[in-house]
């Protein structure tokens, strides 16, 4: 008999464990749940469509072990399945002393990770590849890349469809009722039941584990927004491939970079600034439900006490132009403002303890026939099928 399986939310996650699911273990009747009308409407589609490959995150780490593994699986889906990707590498740049420091830090980590050909480049080096980036000293990690994850998204869903499962699209789950034996879900005021549900609501996530368990959130999500600025097209040339600066340790976020999309186009950014809507893209939208959530924290409290001259510093670069640009000026010093236009922007779904701590590492709880998928922000989308391999290995299978 087919166990019934319900994964609520179909961004790359969702989708691919509905593709591992269904494709490797035909035990399990895959039913996908989407409130939205198309894929990649937010998190997976809204991202800087980097492959990233383990070189930030702590040894022995989840996310170490799942980005390495991470990359090499995406790639291979892509190659697979005719997705584009380009492997083109990136550079990250140390300016000062200090940060030069941070990247040789970096470099053992990723070493430990079992990152392949990285290497330092000298000064001259690093404008031989990139002619407009100056620092002194620079990493490159030739196995980070772009990939198209929209694509990659719309191909999981065909093949979720192929082996005998379902995507369901304006399919927002309205009501859960559970017990240890079965899940009943209603949708578009149509009942089902199944026998295992994963939660993988990302922005929702949070709010879904209290619905479906009834128990108290054991974090909160608070939405970041990262807003990101674009060259004109004749400006295109002053980036070649990817260029990130050195990360502050203390934050999961990467700090203002350089990405050259798989379109062709080159983003600069993001920034990093509270959302006051969790799908909110511009700073005017606004939900009170959203904003009181986080505002009312203990723990947003704790972190802006904690880190007050970050939060003070993303959020003046989210009102100024020149803010924004400034700190790309770090490693792009001809950088103007009239080379840019607007550009794309996401909201990151990041997990916060009540003491004002950011998870650094990805988060997933089981609870009876329930999978909760807590944290998985960047690098969620390049390590979408390793995690969902761990999860039915780890979670489901065992």
């Amino acid at each position: 008999m087919s166990k019934r399986t319900a994964i609520v939310g179909g961004g790359i996650l969702g989708l691919a464990i509905g593709y591992r699911l269904s494709k490797e273990h035909n035990e399990f009747k895959v039913t996908v749940f989407e409130k939205e009308s198309e894929v990649g409407c937010h998190q997976s589609g809204r991202n800087s469509g980097v492959l990233h490959c383990g070189l930030n995150y702590k040894p022995k780490s989840l996310k170490a072990q799942l980005a390495v593994e991470g990359i090499r699986d995406m790639i291979a889906f892509c190659k697979e399945n005719e997705v584009e990707f380009d492997q083109c590498g990136k550079v990250v740049v140390a300016t000062n002393h200090e940060e030069e420091t941070i990247l040789n830090d970096l470099a053992q980590r990723g070493s430990l990770n079992g990152l392949i050909g990285l290497e330092f480049l000298n000064k001259d080096q690093l404008i031989k590849r990139e002619p407009n980036i100056r620092g002194t000293k620079a990493l490159l990690v030739p196995e980070e890349g772009i990939a198209d994850y929209k694509g990659v998204m719309k191909k999981m869903t065909q093949l979720i469809q192929n082996n005998n499962g379902e995507v369901l699209f304006d399919s927002k789950v309205e009501k859960v009722k559970s017990n240890k034996e079965t899940i009943i879900i209603e949708s578009n005021n149509k009942e089902r039941e199944f026998d295992l549900i994963i939660n993988c609501a990302g922005l929702h996530s949070d709010r879904v584990y209290s619905n479906l368990t009834h128990q108290k959130r054991p974090l909160r999500i608070v939405p970041f927004r990262g807003e990101y600025m674009s060259f004109k097209e004749e400006y295109k040339d002053m980036v070649n491939h990817l260029v990130y600066p050195v990360p502050n340790p203390k934050f999961p976020f990467l700090g203002v970079h350089f990405t050259r999309m798989i379109n062709g186009e080159r983003e600069v950014g993001p920034n990093a600034v509270l959302a006051f809507k969790r799908e909110g893209y511009n700073n005017t939208d606004f939900s009170i439900k959203d904003t009181t959530d986080s505002l009312f924290y203990r723990g947003f409290h704790n972190f802006i006490k904690n880190n007050f001259n970050f939060a003070m510093g993303e959020f003046t670069s989210s009102l100024s132009k020149k803010a924004f640009i400034n700190k790309a000026k770090r490693m792009m010093p001809e950088i103007e403002s009239v080379m840019l236009k607007k550009g794309g922007a996401g909201v990151r779904a990041q997990a916060m303890n009540p003491k004002g701590e950011l998870l650094m590492d990805f988060k997933i709880e089981k609870n009876n026939n329930q999978i909760h998928v807590l944290n998985a922000p960047s690098p969620g989308a390049t390590a979408s099928l390793a995690i969902a391999n761990y999860i039915i290995t780890n979670y489901i299978k065992n």
